[in-house]
């Protein structure tokens, strides 16, 4: 997302953006972040953010698909919708990585590598398939 919603638009300081994609992000920046997302979760519930409820900035493109720690790729969620969208964004890149692994050649190892025939006799397979 390239931009903040109205009122972002009245500020002259450039947006926060982590050094880091660990830095966490600053009690004045959720704090702008709130504000300007009128207290409301945007997870498309649009549910107005209750004193004591429990909320978390969350990243429109992930990080891990991607996205940037900064100011304009985040918005305001309630921490279990929250939990819902990391799930989803989680599938995503594991569906990803496993097309792409398999695109490119690589084959996961071998996870039975042994067993017995119907006689008793022990086999063992090499870890390639």
């Amino acid at each position: 997302m390239d931009e903040l919603p109205r009122a972002y638009g009245m500020r002259q300081v450039p947006p926060w953006v982590g050094k880091t994609p660990d830095t966490p992000v600053p009690p004045r920046v959720k704090a702008r972040l709130f504000d300007a997302y009128d207290g409301r979760c945007q997870c498309g519930c649009d549910r107005k953010i209750r004193a004591g409820e429990a909320w978390d900035l969350d990243h429109y493109v992930a990080l891990i698909n991607g996205g940037a720690n900064s100011e304009l790729n985040m918005r305001p969620m309630l921490t279990e919708h929250h939990k819902h969208k990391t799930a989803a964004d989680m599938r995503q890149k594991s569906k990803s990585y496993r097309i792409r692994s398999k695109h490119i050649g690589i084959k996961k190892p071998r996870s039975i590598t042994r067993w017995r025939r119907f006689n008793g006799d022990p086999v063992y397979a090499n870890r390639e398939r």
